[in-house]
């Protein structure tokens, strides 16, 4: 293969391997989207962050514009830049249960 017929095929693949097309991360086949629309309720089933497994309407991963808040009510743990209430690294037993589905 030639140096031009690689770059042509590495090329076509990146944007495939880069791409956000709502899949869950290393879950082949995977349909369910990683992050919550805009027109999401907070607090309900769809309000959730896949990636980062907590609500998302308060992932400040995501939107670094929440941390103010967490800061403010002295929920915010420094050390691992995200609120204490989410911090499973100082919180090794903390379970964040997503909302069930409403309905059948």
């Amino acid at each position: 293969m030639s140096t031009r017929h690689l770059v042509l095929v590495l090329a076509a693949l990146v944007p495939a391997a880069c791409s956000d097309d709502g899949a869950a991360a290393g879950a082949p086949g995977a349909a369910a989207p990683v992050h919550a629309g805009a027109a999401v309720a907070p607090g309900s089933h769809d309000d959730w962050c896949g990636e980062h497994a907590v609500p998302e309407s308060q992932c400040t991963l995501c939107d670094p514009g929440l941390a103010a808040a967490f800061k403010a009510t002295n929920d915010w743990c420094a050390e691992h830049g995200l609120p204490e209430s989410q911090c499973r690294a100082c919180n090794p037993g903390l379970v964040i249960n997503r909302p069930p589905k409403d309905g059948p």
